[in-house]
């Protein structure tokens, strides 16, 4: 429960120490980061009868003087100025204004000379300038951050900003678990360097007293690495509940939007999956399809039993035990809907675009070497009429990874067989996705084909079978945080940041 324990403490903290009625005010970024943490319910239990945002804030004239104001936003230079607007025409008795990262001494002057009324109570610092997800995850939400991966001779719009987002994000973390780590990037990638070393100066240089946290026996290490190391994961299907969720329908801020989707209930077109809140969903999450199947089965069976036992009401005790339990049993009710409803949009999906035939040969080219076999199996699923048109194109991306120098003839025929049969395949497309994360571009070990070790791994896999033919792909980063843990990441293909190492086992 790490992350999302720190970000809870963090709004407890806020929430807790100042008595009385309360408005919560955020901004778009911080509104996702208290929403996958605290519910509606955990609100109001600490007295906040309203969320405003912002710009809502900005723009409303209506006096609150009945209730105390708790901003919790970004440092942005938007928000400073929107603040020091409202901070001109106060509409709440006092203001209690918390960061989720660290503000600059201009900002907090700007801020004093506009508080002329002194309504503010406090300023302070509070390091949730992320959105924890689960308890091991977080994401900082970037739009459109692929288009910072890419080469370029002059920075594109928006790069600088980019880069200050994520070292702001990376910094919070570490601020949170009071930890400064030993830095290391991808030696291929541009962007990877440039934040590497921008939150090493921060974390060592510009804020270096803020991170001075008593050396501990476990040192902590941040590897920042880009996507264009491993293109293969993000092209196969995925079989596990979470993952499937994630990219046969979407999840944003752990909410599923299913509004699109035929027969759903209104009250469940919008439903939140959380590892915390949702025991069936934690215990689930990381299940194959098959299991999950069988789980559900015995979920809607136990229901079905509850249900039958409310029916057969006896006495007046046994009334009042149900009246006692409704809630109970109404929440149960919503989450066994929601996970039927989720199961079922995974089944149609599945079949409809026969994605147990496709992963199948997915698998296969990520996993197994075989030119030959490979082509003809890519071939009879391009001419497969029930295959979608970007499952062609994941397949098609998939054969030119794997068989970039060994078979151009072979790849000219697929490229060409792929414009014939999709309608939406842009030419180029698949010798772009080779001129940045092909062989040439890329640092580890793919395919295990380079190291020794990989190969006799792969070698006795090959040998011994596999379990499941559509999860046997390990995603590259398993391999490099094995290497990490045992300390064989190589320093040429992983430069550290700097000379600032810290002794002991890495964490």
């Amino acid at each position: 429960m790490v992350l999302i324990t720190l970000v809870r403490d963090y709004i407890d903290r806020m929430l807790h120490d100042i008595p009385g009625m309360k408005v919560l005010v955020l901004d778009p970024q911080t509104v996702g980061m208290v929403s996958v943490v605290y519910s509606q319910s955990d609100l109001l239990r600490k007295e906040v009868f309203l969320v405003e945002t912002m710009d809502n804030a900005s723009s409303s004239r209506e006096s609150m003087a009945h209730l105390k104001a708790v901003y919790f936003l970004r440092p942005s230079a938007n928000n400073v100025q929107k603040l020091r607007r409202q901070l001109a025409m106060p509409r709440f008795a006092e203001y209690h204004l918390f960061f989720s990262s660290i503000l600059k001494v201009p900002q907090i002057q700007i801020l004093a000379d506009s508080d002329e009324q002194e309504v503010v109570q406090q300023v302070q610092e509070f390091y949730a300038d992320f959105c924890a997800i689960d308890p091991y995850h977080f994401t900082l939400n970037i739009q459109n951050n692929h288009m910072y991966m890419l080469p370029t001779v002059v920075d594109p719009p928006g790069m600088q900003g980019f880069c200050d987002r994520a070292v702001d994000g990376i910094a919070s973390v570490f601020l949170a678990l009071k930890r400064r780590p030993v830095i290391r990037y991808q030696r291929t990638s541009d962007v990877a360097k440039r934040i590497a070393q921008e939150t090493a100066r921060l974390m060592y240089e510009q804020e270096s007293g803020l991170f001075d946290f008593r050396r501990t026996e476990n040192s902590s290490l941040l590897l920042v690495i880009d996507r264009r190391d491993d293109p293969v994961t993000p092209l196969l299907n995925q079989w596990t509940y979470q993952a499937m969720v994630h990219e046969l329908i979407g999840i944003e801020n752990n909410k599923v939007d299913l509004m699109g989707f035929a027969n759903i209930p209104k009250d469940q077109q919008e439903v939140v999956l959380s590892s915390v809140q949702d025991d069936f969903f934690r215990a689930n999450m990381f299940e194959n399809f098959g299991d999950l199947g069988m789980n559900l089965k015995r979920m809607v069976d136990d229901f079905q039993h509850l249900s039958k036992s409310s029916l057969n009401l006896q006495s007046i005790g046994d009334m009042a035990k149900f009246v006692s339990n409704y809630p109970e049993y109404r929440k149960t009710h919503g989450n066994v809907t929601k996970h039927v409803n989720l199961v079922s949009e995974l089944s149609r999906i599945v079949e409809e675009r026969k994605l147990m035939l496709v992963s199948q040969t997915e698998q296969e080219l990520a996993c197994t070497s075989g030119q030959a076999a490979a082509f003809e199996a890519v071939t009879s699923l391009l001419n497969n009429e029930s295959v979608s048109d970007i499952d062609r194109l994941r397949l098609v991306m998939l054969y030119a990874l794997r068989y970039e120098k060994e078979s151009p003839v072979q790849l000219m025929q697929l490229f060409n067989k792929l414009a014939s049969h999709s309608a939406k395949y842009k030419s180029g497309l698949v010798q772009f996705l080779l001129k940045q994360a092909g062989i040439d571009k890329r640092t580890g070990d793919l395919y295990g084909n380079r190291d020794l070790l990989n190969i006799a791994r792969n070698m006795a896999r090959g040998l011994k079978g596999v379990e499941n033919v559509y999860t046997q792909h390990q995603p590259l980063l398993f391999q490099t945080m094995e290497g990490i843990v045992k300390g064989r990441l190589r320093d040429a293909d992983y430069p550290l940041v700097g000379n600032h190492f810290q002794q002991g086992r890495l964490v």
